[in-house]
């Protein structure tokens, strides 16, 4: 039986779905602040979440999904993710991927006053991320 005084309660919500509840030993993402894990009893604090793939532990396995946006509340016996996008790695359509990637691309590379880099970039790193998924 696994030692319970090791697990968390973790929830990953996106707006659509209850993405992912259960009982994590530990939480690896990306944040604005980089790159974090978190284990039970951590203290209580606020994060804003960075596109990059999560990895949920737990016991004897590891899950891995897309996270593109969102914040985190981390209390010491719970964390509750709220995400604009999350996915498994089944979920993604590589296709997809590359073709925004391209996309994002020539948008950075067109040197265009009227394009959104930030928001060009953005989509860069989403891209990759579910790229980088997808592969595994």
């Amino acid at each position: 039986m696994a030692d319970e005084g090791k697990f968390f309660d973790l929830e990953i919500i996106t707006p659509d779905r209850v993405f992912w509840s259960g009982k994590a030993s530990m939480l690896e993402l990306n944040t604005t602040e980089g790159q974090v894990g978190i284990y039970r009893r951590h203290i209580p604090m606020t994060m804003i979440i960075e596109p990059g793939i999560v990895k949920i532990h737990l016991e004897g396995e590891l899950k891995e999904a897309a996270v593109h946006a969102g914040f985190i509340e981390i209390l010491p016996d719970k964390i509750t993710m709220m995400a604009e996008v999350a996915e498994w790695p089944d979920e993604i359509d590589i296709n997809r991927a590359k073709e925004a990637e391209q996309r994002a691309e020539r948008r950075l590379q067109a040197h265009d006053p009227r394009i959104d880099m930030s928001r060009a970039e953005l989509a860069l790193k989403k891209s990759i991320v579910r790229q980088q998924l997808a592969e595994r």
